[in-house]
């Protein structure tokens, strides 16, 4: 019977190793999207360098530039949880990421527990929310006074939010 346990005890810890797929594909999401929004970022410059070089302005040039840029840092943001996700799986499943503590570096992607990659996660992934919902105002039109009260009310429905998230933070 102590075979058969120390068999089964072997198993189910080497499957821990199984979080490798979930942090090489995390990683690979990570580098796609961080060259995804590097490459609209690229077609935004040089649209504008374009329009500076012809004079010829179109008459939605800001809003296609800032919307552009937006979408970038929305991207980028997402990459950032992906990246986030990867590190944090793997130092909790894997082992601790010795390079890391050698240099020194940024204690933003040293994960402890569940708890707190979780709550990293979130804090991300709330401003990737925030930042898809500047990107989304942008586009819209309003066409009367209900319409501008259900925005001011999503602004202070996200200003709340931010506050609580923060406010929840400092514990």
């Amino acid at each position: 019977m102590r075979i058969i346990e120390k068999i089964f005890e072997s198993i189910l810890w080497n499957g821990r190793l199984f979080v490798l797929l979930a942090v090489i594909f995390s990683m690979v999401g990570s580098i796609i999207l961080f060259i995804v929004a590097s490459v609209d970022i690229y077609g935004v410059a040089a649209k504008t360098i374009e329009v500076f070089v012809t004079s010829a302005h179109p008459k939605d040039f800001h809003q296609m530039v800032v919307g552009g840029i937006i979408g970038a840092v929305d991207l980028y943001l997402m990459a950032v949880v992906m990246l986030i996700f990867s590190f944090g799986l793997y130092e909790l499943f894997i082992s601790e990421i010795d390079q890391a503590k050698d240099t020194g570096a940024s204690k933003v992607l040293e994960i402890h527990s569940l708890d707190q990659l979780k709550d990293k996660l979130a804090k991300v992934i709330m401003m990737v929310l925030v930042v898809s919902f500047f990107q989304r105002v942008l586009y819209t039109e309003y066409n009367g006074a209900l319409e501008m009260l259900y925005f001011a009310g999503s602004i202070t429905a996200l200003a709340l939010g931010l506050y609580l998230m923060n406010k929840g933070g400092k514990k």
